[in-house]
């Protein structure tokens, strides 16, 4: 499968949307790159030339800018958040603010559906009070329902992804994969330091397969 453009990432239910975020996002939102659905193809980690501070594209240098400065990775920013909210799993977590003000914009979940953000401080780890999200029954359903479905942990989605590319995990939310089929998926974006691409991987969330990736060079 041939993917066009920027992927969208799994269609998450509207309460991980709606988590407050201020600040600029590290997503790429170009229109160009590479896409590929075969895993033999995406297992070959980039080889880009390095960037130079004047070659770079507006969201390379906002990643450039930004990333070095998280001094907390997405593992220790979700545990953080889940210390915060007992009895909660991973769904989520962004990179997101600025050089001097970075945070990661974390969701955890119960077993019932029940979410709430979570802001991590990207350099002391601290979390803030966790905000209850959306009581929408059909909304804790089906984020219920994706919680028992996935046996992939977020963590080893994003071992799957850096495996793959090496570099910096800065997004990584689990969701329906974008062909259906009742398939669940993590989506997770890792950040190249040589050159401050960005490439996304959906990983099945029940046997880590690699269903597409995509290659933001904008």
């Amino acid at each position: 499968m041939i993917r066009r453009g920027r992927p969208a990432g799994p269609r998450t239910i509207g309460l991980v949307c709606a988590v407050a975020a201020a600040g600029a996002l590290l997503s790429g939102c170009g229109s160009s790159g590479s896409d590929t659905a075969s895993p033999q193809k995406s297992a070959a980690p980039s080889r880009a030339v390095p960037a130079t501070a004047a070659s770079l594209n507006a969201d390379q240098a906002q990643r450039k800018a930004l990333v070095p400065q998280a001094k907390v990775d997405y593992g220790q920013a979700l545990k953080a958040a889940i210390a915060a909210v007992p009895s909660s799993e991973a769904i989520a977590a962004e990179l997101k603010g600025t050089p001097s003000s970075s945070y990661w914009d974390t969701v955890v979940a119960t077993t019932d559906g029940t979410a709430y953000a979570v802001r991590v401080d990207a350099v002391s780890g601290k979390a803030q009070k966790p905000q209850p999200q959306s009581d929408d029954p059909d909304d804790k359903q089906g984020l219920g329902a994706r919680l028992g479905k996935a046996t992939v942990t977020a963590q080893q989605a994003a071992q799957t992804a850096t495996e793959k590319t090496k570099g910096t995990v800065t997004t990584i939310e689990l969701g329906d994969a974008d062909h259906g089929n009742d398939t669940v998926a993590w989506t997770v974006g890792v950040v190249t330091t040589d050159d401050w691409n960005e490439t996304t991987y959906e990983i099945d969330a029940t046997n880590r397969k690699v269903l597409w990736m995509h290659v933001d060079q904008d």
